[in-house]
């Protein structure tokens, strides 16, 4: 009898669809937080890597919210800061390459393809070492970690390349809906290297 009444009170398990729009609608918010942590221009690695261990946790089912996001960007950008202007002397690179095809320079067309298939594979560099970060991790080891998991796995970083399409399509219809699904980009890189790890 006793043992009927501790069953009943035994609170109910979350259903899997539950536990999967909670991450999804998770996701979204964080992506509201990466993109307000995003607004010091050079602090967007710092905010993605925050971001990726915040749904690191929620995925693992330990606590964490906004303080623990916030404590996780601090230690991020210290060093952070300086893989985002590296990021951006990258992109201006890449702009003078295009202004270059263009302006007809003998060559252009091949350069500017280069640049911008360079400036992918950066960002998708970028994006597989911030899912992985953990206070105390230097940034230069881990892109160049991340580097070598973008060659060695094209399938993973296909993934990441998909995500950063659908925020380019997002902003490009309604520009407010890319700033959530930045949390859903965090999200594929996380499990493109939660994947990659398992191999």
């Amino acid at each position: 009898m006793a043992e009927a009444r501790v069953k009943a009170r035994a609170p109910r398990k979350e259903s899997v669809f539950s536990e999967r729009f909670a991450v999804f609608a998770e996701c979204l918010l964080t992506g509201v937080w990466i993109a307000v942590a995003s607004l010091g221009v050079v602090t967007y690695p710092a905010a993605f890597a925050a971001g990726a261990r915040h749904l690191r946790r929620r995925t693992g089912h330990e606590v964490g919210g906004w303080r623990e996001f916030v404590a996780d960007f601090r230690a991020a950008v210290r060093g952070g800061w300086l893989a985002g202007l590296a990021g951006w002397a990258a992109a201006v690179a890449v702009w003078v390459d295009v202004q270059a095809v263009r302006a007809g320079i003998p060559g252009g067309p091949l350069v500017g393809a280069v640049g911008v298939f360079a400036l992918i594979g950066l960002a998708v560099a970028g994006l597989r070492a911030a899912a992985v970060w953990t206070p105390g991790a230097t940034w230069r080891a881990l892109l160049a970690e991340a580097g070598r998991r973008t060659v060695l796995d094209p399938a993973g970083s296909f993934l990441v390349v998909g995500g950063l399409a659908v925020v380019a399509v997002s902003a490009w219809f309604v520009a407010p809906l890319a700033v959530p699904v930045l949390g859903a980009v965090a999200a594929a890189a996380v499990a493109v290297e939660e994947r990659y790890r398992h191999r």
